[in-house]
């Protein structure tokens, strides 16, 4: 137990290091003395003794200060000397009985129940497959799985759950050399706290790799922990599921957890889908980004759906790049809640070199009031620019709108190269507008409006019902002296941006309206995507137009601001593919409404020839107030034929509430190092926890490449959240694995983030698991420090382990994280100190 912020061996140190300053100065002083003091004079003229008697006198005022000087000295050394002993007198005097209290009160409990009623749940030692330990019942956090035995195809241990208060514990990684599943996340407290994240799945040398384990299940105001990273093999493993939300984590700005990411192969795997939202409110999260494949990319994985009455659907996964074969498809969006919530927006299709680019994937639905999610961007396919007959894919389709208010969602754009058609838009139900169809070389549909009031999208069939014909024509009238003296409507979307024309899409209608996508950079000269046009009152803000393809990719638009008072940010443009140059950057994600959340970050675009992928554009900043208006999560780094790219910032939320974006993923690095994640976004002033750090690409490249690093995670709200979770490290197929990212701190009151696991590796040491956040100064745990990476090669080194967070005043410190199996297991982390007030130091992690 931590009752003493000093350290007696620090403040011995330092007055051993200073009692050496002192005796330095003490012989440099002496030995200047006799040169100084007694200055011979030049000559024998008046003014020669006159300047030597002028510069002794200097020496000897010299020698005197320095004898006050090393007398104060003296007295500050011996004070020093003095304050190491009466703080470790302290120390015995005041810490052993209250120490022994805790121990007293937690002895009866452990012996009848097998767990404290204040403290952490042990760590399950490495390559052992058994389960953490469960945290105290009062307060405490789950203790981490243990990983696998190597060779053997053991599934990781799951994480430990914990009691009232505390986070879910980290499920073990599965057995190295072969296909063990990573273990499940354990629980999050029964009233608050987060479900700890999956264990990475085990990397097999001739089969499939293992499995990502789930995240776990939030406690009541809790969020779901991410889902692990499926492991390398013939065919990637799959990503785990992220772990639903709590009851009512959606009034602190949680939800479901975002599903791992899928794992690299011949076949890319498939991301793990998002977790669901709490029953009553919470927003779904993000499916997990599909695997890279050296012939076909995974598909991504789908966006959990938002809380039965409030919360956001999820976004889709973007699909994995494909080498030989296609892209993967991009997950679809989630389903929305039933009230004042938006559709999940689809995710991107993946790169594909010589084959076709993936499909975007559909745009989430929304429940009664509510905007229809945008359809994902086709992936882009480079063989069409060096003559072979791979097409771009096509857009995803936008979501329906609300059952009694809402537009459909806007089509996603087609993807670059060869012949690719835009998604189609979706249909507005009973008050709201079409969709419009997503733009291309061969534009979409554009989807009808709502029976009673709302235009259809841009591109949409000429109405056949007359009933719907003379209702299209009236509103189109009741438009006309607003366009006139503004140059915007009242109700209808704006126009798809032309490309050198007005590459930019126009502002949506006054009162109900989504801005126009951007342009695609594809079809003229400007190499920029255009930006997405802004909504008026209620709208969702327009997508940016993906960059050009060319030597050195064009970046993505940037995506139009959502609504003013109700409307997500429009999502960012892809970057454009390099074929000499790196790709081109991901757009920025719009600003969300006030009610409205930041859009994702687009794409980072495709290093084609010998460069670099794009970095990943930055989410849009949420809205001012509420739940539903967090910031946008940042754009994935692009696949770099060399080194991948960097995953883009998560957005920050606004002023009164809400969660931050999550960091984008580092993209694949083919001969090079794998891309760094993005740092996760800060959570709002007075609630909210801060955004999950991305995980960092991983790598195939020869000469000991390493794996990219995980993002930091965002920092909690200043009065009540935690600091979001660290990025995994990336993985390597030749080199060290990409070290863990940094959990976040929380604020006043709230838990430190967790430190982010270590990448595997294989010729090289794995990387280290990422330091635990720090704990809230009034109450709060310290985040448990990330298991260090296993060695996928039975002559290579484990990882470190992170080191625990501290805690504040009360609450105990985080666990330090295991070391990794290899050879030579890594050396586990320290764990973090309780409480200065009350709170138990938390055990060291196991090697």
């Amino acid at each position: 137990m931590s009752f003493v912020s000093a350290s007696t061996e620090a403040v011995a140190a330092a007055a051993f290091d200073a009692s050496r300053i002192g005796s330095s100065l003490l012989s440099a002083n002496a030995a200047a003395a006799s040169a100084t003091t007694s200055v011979l004079a030049a000559g024998a003229d008046e003014i020669s003794a006159a300047l030597a008697a002028l510069f002794s006198g200097h020496g000897q005022a010299y020698q005197g200060l320095s004898a006050r000087m090393m007398a104060f000295h003296d007295q500050f050394v011996q004070t020093l000397n003095s304050t190491a002993t009466t703080y470790a007198r302290a120390e015995a005097a005041n810490v052993s009985p209250l120490q022994s209290v805790l121990d007293v009160v937690n002895a009866p409990v452990q012996a009848a129940t097998g767990r404290p009623l204040i403290g952490n749940g042990a760590n399950a030692a490495p390559g052992s497959g058994l389960n953490g330990g469960d945290g105290g019942w009062l307060l405490g956090s789950g203790g981490a799985g243990g990983s696998g035995a190597a060779g053997t195809g053991q599934q990781g241990g799951n994480g430990g759950a914990a009691g009232l208060i505390g986070f879910g514990g980290a499920g073990g990684a599965g057995a190295a050399l072969s296909n063990g599943a990573g273990g499940a996340g354990g629980t999050g407290g029964y009233l608050w706290g987060n479900g700890g994240a999956g264990g990475a799945g085990g990397t097999a040398t001739g089969g499939d790799g293992g499995a990502g384990g789930a995240g776990g299940a939030g406690g009541l105001f809790g969020s779901g922990g991410t889902g692990g990273t499926g492991g390398y093999g013939s065919a990637g493993g799959a990503g785990g599921a992220g772990g639903a939300g709590g009851q009512l984590s959606g009034l602190m700005a949680g939800g479901g957890g975002s599903g791992g990411v899928g794992g690299s192969g011949s076949t890319g795997g498939i991301g793990g889908a998002g977790g669901s939202g709490g029953l009553g409110a919470g927003n779904g999260g993000a499916g997990g980004a599909g695997g890279y494949g050296d012939v076909s990319g995974g598909a991504g994985g789908g966006g959990g759906n938002g809380g039965p009455v409030f919360g956001n659907g999820g976004a889709g996964g973007q699909g994995g790049a494909g080498q030989s074969g296609s892209g993967g498809d991009g997950g679809a969006g989630g389903n929305a809640g039933q009230l004042f919530s938006n559709g999940g927006a689809g995710g991107d299709g993946g790169f594909s070199m010589t084959g076709n680019g993936g499909t975007g994937g559909a745009g989430g639905n929304a429940g009664s009031v509510g905007f229809g999610g945008v359809g994902g961007a086709g992936g882009y396919s480079s063989s069409s620019h060096f003559g072979a007959g791979g097409h771009g894919g096509a857009g995803g389709h936008g979501g329906t709108g609300g059952q009694v208010f809402g537009s459909g969602g806007a089509g996603g754009a087609a993807g670059a190269g060869g012949i690719a058609i835009g998604g189609t838009g979706g249909n507005g139900v009973l008050i709201g507008n079409g969709g419009n169809g997503g733009t291309g070389g061969y534009p979409g549909v554009g989807g009808v409006g709502g029976t009673l009031l709302g235009l259809d999208g841009a591109n949409a069939p000429i109405p056949t019902d007359q009933a719907h014909l003379t209702q299209q024509i009236a509103q189109n009238v009741v438009n006309l002296p607003f366009r006139a003296l503004t140059g915007r409507p009242l109700i209808g979307n704006g126009v798809p941006g032309a490309p050198d024309v007005h590459p930019a899409g126009t502002d949506g209608g006054w009162l109900l309206g989504d801005g126009g996508a951007g342009t695609p950079a594809e079809y003229g000269s400007i190499p920029s995507g255009g930006n997405g046009g802004n909504a008026g009152l209620l709208g969702t803000g327009g997508a940016g137009g993906p960059g050009k393809p060319t030597g050195t990719g064009g970046t993505g638009g940037s995506g139009g601001a959502g609504g003013w008072i109700f409307g997500d940010g429009g999502v960012g443009g892809m970057g454009g593919g390099g074929f000499t140059g790196p790709g081109g950057a991901g757009g920025a994600g719009g600003a969300g409404g006030l009610f409205g959340a930041g859009g994702r970050g687009g794409v980072g675009g495709a290093g084609v020839g010998t460069s670099a992928g794009g970095t990943g554009g930055s989410g849009g900043t949420g809205g001012v107030f509420g739940p539903l208006a967090g910031g946008g999560a940042g754009g994935d780094g692009g696949y770099g034929a060399q080194t991948g790219g960097a995953g883009g910032p998560g957005g920050d939320a606004n002023l009164l509430g809400g969660a931050g974006g999550a960091g984008g993923m580092g993209g694949f690095g083919d001969s090079l190092d794998g891309g760094a994640g993005g740092h996760g976004g800060s959570a709002g002033l007075l609630f909210g926890d801060g955004g999950i750090g991305g995980a960092g690409g991983s790598t195939q490249g020869a000469d000991l490449r390493p794996g990219g690093a995980g993002g930091t995670g965002g920092h909690g709200a200043q009065l009540f959240g935690s600091g979001g979770a660290g990025g995994a490290g990336g993985n390597s197929g030749q080199g060290a694995g990409g070290a863990g990212g940094l959990g976040g701190a929380s604020g006043f009151i709230g838990g430190g983030g967790a430190g982010g696991a270590g990448g595997f590796g294989s010729y090289a040491t794995s990387g280290a698991g990422g330091q635990g956040g720090i704990g809230g100064l009034l109450l709060g745990l310290g985040g448990a420090g990330g298991a260090g990476g296993t060695n996928n090669l039975p002559t290579g080194n484990g990882g470190t382990g992170g080191t625990g967070g501290n805690a504040g005043w009360i609450g105990g410190g985080g666990n330090g994280g295991n070391g990794g199996t290899g050879v030579v297991n890594g050396t586990a982390g320290r764990g973090g100190l309780g409480g200065d007030l009350i709170g138990p130091d938390a055990p060291d992690g196991l090697s």
